[in-house]
């Protein structure tokens, strides 16, 4: 059985998430810092995905959040923009 994905946050870094979800500008970084503070408070990557956020998500971009976040912190975050090469469609 897959093992499940928590996330253990120190207290700077909860303040740090907390302090850009509520402050940024970005939505989708909003979203993600809420989407990492939930699976961090104990939800499932699974659940926040379906359940947790504004509008369902797919589990697979939770989990590349949380990847994101683990490997490049904060700046990981507000670097990886949504969406994806559109360079086609212009």
């Amino acid at each position: 059985m897959a093992q499940r994905r928590t996330l253990q946050l120190t207290n700077e870094q909860e303040q740090e998430l907390v302090q850009l979800r509520d402050q940024t500008k970005h939505e989708y970084v909003r979203e993600r810092c809420a989407a990492l503070l939930k699976i961090a408070a104990g939800q499932s990557a699974h659940w926040v995905a379906q359940h947790g956020l504004l509008k369902p998500r797919d589990p697979d971009t939770v989990y590349n959040w949380l990847n994101i976040y683990e490997a490049e912190g904060i700046a990981g975050l507000q670097a990886h923009q949504q969406g994806g090469n559109r360079r086609g469609y212009l």
